[in-house]
């Protein structure tokens, strides 16, 4: 089997493995050799996908529902919606980022007017490359499915763990991908994955992603991710999802975090894999 998986994140539910492997196979091969090291061959990286278990079975349509702001679930929907608004808007984060929605759930009216504003600051953005409302919208309700709806959670973990061999030593996994992957390697000790990269990843966010992990951290400290010696935690300057940008403080001191610059396309898959520190991280652990 491979011996590198990526894992994707959210937004890849209409693609499949091998379109997958497609673009993010080319994007990390690239980044090795950008790095200056010889890259694996192709047949040596795979794809873990999970992206169709968020579809009902048999549906492939591309069609997002209708999704406005009275769509937005209180809770850990509006809760994400707003950190990602802090984090777009420095100035208000200060100011209100820490009072997030809190206040507005007596009315829903009320918090479906704050949610407007969220989307409004956000859509269009630089952030989100000129994504729409739905895209959005469905950004937090795939968030909020996996961390709350422990059939999907199983089966993505599944997916990533079916991918995993004897051959295996590094997983580089994308945003909500590094969530799933890292608690796949906490309940899976046994894999023999020694190297763990993440890009634009969301694990440290308190609330709400750390505080839900499984296993749930403990006085703070998150579990180590099983077997793995060395991690790798990249983050683009500017991409809001990977919050906080730094994971050592929450899981151990030998998390490895550094900052990278993806250009106008922060949190981009393929612009985080072909980055050259992606790379070298990757060929470290084939070493």
């Amino acid at each position: 089997m491979a011996r590198v998986v990526v894992v994707h994140g959210i937004g890849q539910e209409f693609l499949g493995p091998e379109q997958m492997r497609g673009t993010a196979v080319p994007a990390l091969l690239d980044g090795v050799h950008l790095a200056g090291h010889a890259a694996p061959a192709a047949e040596d990286v795979d794809c873990a996908f999970y992206g169709d278990l968020y579809l009902e079975p048999g549906s492939r349509s591309d069609d997002l529902p209708p999704w406005d702001e009275f769509d937005v679930e209180d809770g850990l929907e509006t809760e994400l919606l707003d950190a990602w608004w802090a984090a777009a808007d420095p100035e208000r984060g200060v100011e209100e980022g820490t009072r997030g929605f809190a206040g507005f759930t007596a009315s829903r009216a009320l918090l479906s007017e704050r949610v407007r504003a969220a989307l409004d600051a956000l859509a269009g953005t630089r952030y989100f490359g000129k994504v729409s409302d739905r895209l959005l919208i469905l950004a937090l309700k795939q968030v909020r499915r996996y961390l709350t709806e422990p059939d999907l959670r199983a089966a993505a973990q599944e997916r990533v763990a079916s991918r995993i061999g004897p051959d295996t030593r590094v997983v580089v996994a994308h945003s909500l991908g590094s969530v799933v992957a890292y608690e796949t390697l906490c309940a899976r000790p046994d894999l023999p994955v020694t190297d763990l990269v993440t890009i634009g990843s969301p694990l440290g966010l308190r609330r709400i992603v750390f505080d839900r992990l499984a296993p749930l951290p403990v006085d703070g400290r998150a579990c180590w991710p099983g077997a793995v010696t060395r991690w790798t935690n990249l983050a683009d300057h500017g991409d809001i999802v990977a919050l906080p940008a730094r994971l050592a403080p929450r899981f151990g001191d030998t998390v490895t975090d550094d900052r990278i610059d993806n250009g106008t396309r922060m949190h981009d898959l393929a612009r985080y894999l072909s980055a050259p520190k992606t790379g070298a991280a990757v060929a470290r652990g084939l070493r």
